[in-house]
């Protein structure tokens, strides 16, 4: 199973720059989108002939976080609640899961678009309490489910060799020391980092880069995008890459996509 996570920075915009035919020709069988920005309608619309979860953003042309995939899906989630089951307006948009039955067994996927944040603003507050409840669901998750991936724009580079600037950035959301702590939560409760599992110890290789100056020329960048995977899933990856594109004008997003290949057997 080939399963590809991405940020598309706007689905209607990415597909007038060729996302669509990236999909079509990419052999993607599951495809984790973040900050969609466009009604459910529209993105149905968009990915006709796939099946699709999608958790629509409160506030229109912000976030959205969905799941398209080849397969039927099944038992699908929306949203992040709380523990009164709510959802707050700066929490949607971010959280879906779904179910994939596979000839080995199921597969359940989550598609999700963390905050960025800004430091010393509400916003820093949303972050950390999402994570709270990520965190949570995910404990849940690798209880319920042997096989679960959860892949997305988690906008936090969890080492020094995630970031190539890292050192001018240290006191920068995505970098802090307590953002960081959050994923090594998760890789010490048992969650793979597949696409660092797969590349190994080296810098990169980065998924966004800034728009400004030439920072995608000189891949001054940041791993923001990951699959983190239940270890018996993760034993099944294969392959991890990034296909960046090759030239900035031939891009259609800031960030590049990371395709995960799985030998579901």
């Amino acid at each position: 199973m080939r399963i590809a996570t991405v940020n598309v920075n706007g689905v209607r915009a990415a597909w007038r720059k060729g996302g669509r035919e990236w999909f079509e020709s990419s052999g993607v069988e599951v495809a984790c989108l973040q900050e969609v920005r466009a009604p459910d309608a529209i993105l149905r619309e968009l990915m006709g002939g796939w099946n699709v979860a999608h958790d629509e953003s409160a506030f229109a042309g912000r976030a959205g976080a969905a799941i398209a995939s080849r397969s039927p899906l099944g038992d699908i989630v929306i949203g992040l609640a709380d523990p009164a089951g709510a959802v707050e307006p700066t929490h949607t948009g971010r959280w879906v899961e779904a179910t994939i039955e596979t000839a080995t067994g199921q597969v359940r996927v989550v598609s999700v678009y963390l905050h960025s944040g800004t430091v010393g603003t509400p916003s820093m507050d949303d972050k950390y309490a999402f994570l709270e409840r990520a965190t949570a669901r995910l404990a849940f998750l690798a209880g319920a489910h042997e096989r679960v991936v959860v892949a997305g724009d988690l906008n936090i580079a969890h080492t020094n060799a995630d970031i190539k600037n890292w050192k001018a950035n240290l006191k920068s959301a995505g970098v802090l020391p307590e953002e960081r702590a959050y994923l090594d939560r998760w890789v010490e409760a048992g969650w793979v980092d597949v696409h660092r599992m797969l590349a190994g110890d080296r810098d990169g290789p980065y998924t966004w880069w800034s728009q400004r100056g030439k920072a995608f020329d000189n891949d001054v960048g940041w791993r923001i995008d990951y699959q983190f995977a239940t270890r018996p899933l993760a034993s099944l990856a294969r392959e991890a890459v990034v296909p960046r594109a090759p030239t900035w004008d031939t891009r259609w997003s800031d960030h590049a996509p990371l395709v995960v290949d799985y030998d579901l057997g």
